[in-house]
């Protein structure tokens, strides 16, 4: 007896499930679909986009597919080549390719944050790791085919993260090193100024880029870097320390050119007299450039013969082109010392001749402090007037009660110090001196009104009313003791006070209120 139909069928073909990879043979050949024989009870279809290589579809090729399901409205079966080869090539991977390992690839697809890549399988590129800097047009990296770094692989979801800016990385870094392991100290090298900063320069010489600072860009001074030089600028640059370990290369410009401070010596000498630009300004003096790369210091005590300059930029600003005279050099120390009132006649050489002690000279009051009065006889020449000097009778006064700032007086000239620049001025000497007269009214044992001038621990300063001024000694005070003067006395007491002696020579007058008759020896205020 025959078997029933059915079950010759299932004899006949064989029997397939989903997700099986099954062999097969191309039968047929249409314009979108590829139809292969499996050995089932229906052809199984696969699209002719399934092959990368169009020489593939042959009638009677074998290969292998997967039997992805049974279309039962068709009546056909969905086959899937390039899921089998995506198997086989994550297997691959899996046996060969390892993260940091370099794989060619052609981007075919541009995806959300990125791009796909073909690497016999399909792999993530990021948008961030295409290039080497940041890319607005990423379009135009559709269909470029090089290398790229596996930077990850993801086992559970099978898929992997590649990079072409990390090769592009590796492949600097390589050629970084090679380009400087050729560099030597002193070669000269040329570049290109690829970026200005404050501090300097970068300069890319190739695979390699260099740091010249603004330090090594000219001998002379320099305030930014952009003085010197422009982007994009090809320069000639000295190779001055390498860095191989780190891939530092530091470069000069000026080391090009010879250093000015080796000719300094022939070129200046102690009192030669220059022309230089002002080309900085501090409290303490102003720096002048004598030629690029050289400077000296005018000290604010170098800028006037006469004049009290409290700041260089009362007599010179920044631009400015002056007179000097080199006044001390130290090449070692790359240190002039320069002064402008040398290159400038010192009219403290004509005082001399112009004033003798005695002569009778008149000025203006330009200054008052507390031991005198500065007193200008000419333009830029002062003389002092002390305190001492102002009058024959001493009242305990300050210079400012007596005198006042821009008064006309008339002085003596007391003594000229032309090498100190000192003039000492009198004002009392032009007056007869009172003393004698004075004192005349002033016999011993007299009783005379006065005012309490001064107070010290020793005693009182009492002024007369002739203008002279006595000290009565704490012994000459009866009843007071030193420690209770300032509770019985107080400055501006009128008191009456015996005149004991008076010392012509020293000028003093020693008074007493001993022998004073109490109601007259007791203060008023």
């Amino acid at each position: 007896m025959s078997q029933p139909f059915a079950e010759l069928v299932n004899h006949t073909f064989q029997i397939f499930q989903e997700g099986d990879i099954v062999r097969g043979r191309i039968i047929a050949v249409r314009e979108r679909e590829v139809l292969v024989d499996i050995g089932y009870k229906s052809e199984g279809i696969l699209l002719r986009e399934e092959f990368a290589d169009p020489s593939e579809i042959q009638i009677g090729n074998e290969l292998d597919v997967l039997f992805e399901s049974f279309d039962d409205e068709q009546g056909v079966v969905l086959l899937s080549k390039k899921k089998v080869d995506r198997q086989r090539c994550w297997n691959d991977v899996l046996a060969h390719a390892q993260e940091q390992m370099v794989v060619d690839g052609r981007i075919f697809r541009k995806v959300r944050g990125g791009f796909m890549v073909d690497i016999g399988m399909d792999a993530f590129l990021p948008a961030s790791l295409v290039d080497l800097r940041p890319v607005r047009n990423l379009d135009q990296f559709l269909g470029f085919s090089g290398k790229f770094v596996i930077v990850k692989i993801n086992h559970k979801r099978r898929n992997i993260v590649v990079s072409r800016k990390d090769y592009m990385e590796r492949e600097r870094h390589d050629a970084r090193r090679g380009q400087i392991a050729n560099l030597k100290i002193g070669q000269v090298v040329k570049g290109r100024v690829k970026n200005i900063t404050d501090f300097g320069a970068f300069i890319d010489l190739g695979n390699l880029d260099g740091l010249l600072h603004i330090t090594d860009l000219s001998w002379g001074r320099v305030g930014h870097p952009s003085e010197v030089v422009k982007l994009g600028e090809e320069i000639e640059v000295v190779v001055l320390a390498l860095d191989k370990d780190q891939g530092k290369v530091s470069l000069g410009m000026k080391q090009r050119l010879g250093d000015p401070w080796e000719t300094v010596p022939e070129k200046y000498s102690l009192g030669s007299r220059l022309s230089g630009k002002v080309v900085n300004i501090l409290p303490y003096g102003a720096f002048v450039e004598l030629e690029r790369g050289v400077e000296g210091l005018v000290h604010i005590s170098e800028f006037s013969w006469t004049k009290r300059v409290s700041h260089p930029s009362e007599m010179v600003q920044i631009g400015d082109v002056v007179e000097v005279v080199v006044l001390n050099l130290d090449p070692e120390a790359r240190k002039i010392s320069l002064g402008i009132k040398q290159a400038q006649d010192n009219p403290w050489q004509e005082v001399r001749k112009k004033y003798s002690v005695g002569d009778r000279v008149r000025g203006k009051v330009r200054n008052l402090t507390d031991f005198g009065a500065f007193v200008e006889i000419e333009p830029g020449i002062d003389g002092l007037v002390h305190i001492s000097d102002m009058t024959w009778t001493p009242k305990n006064q300050k210079p400012s009660d007596l005198l006042g700032k821009g008064d006309e007086v008339e002085v003596m000239i007391l003594s000229v110090d032309p090498e100190a620049q000192k003039i000492s001025l009198g004002m009392r000497q032009l007056m007869e001196d009172p003393w004698q007269n004075l004192t005349q009214s002033c016999l011993p044992g007299s009783l005379v009104p006065g005012r309490v001038s001064r107070l010290a621990n020793f005693g009182l300063f009492i002024q007369l009313e002739n203008g002279l001024e006595g000290l009565a000694h704490v012994s000459e005070i009866p009843g007071v003791s030193s420690k209770a003067l300032e509770k019985s006395f107080q400055v501006g007491d009128r008191i009456v006070v015996q005149v004991l002696n008076i010392d012509h020579e020293t000028r003093k007058i020693a008074l007493s209120l001993k022998d004073v008759p109490t109601s007259s020896s007791a203060p008023t205020r």
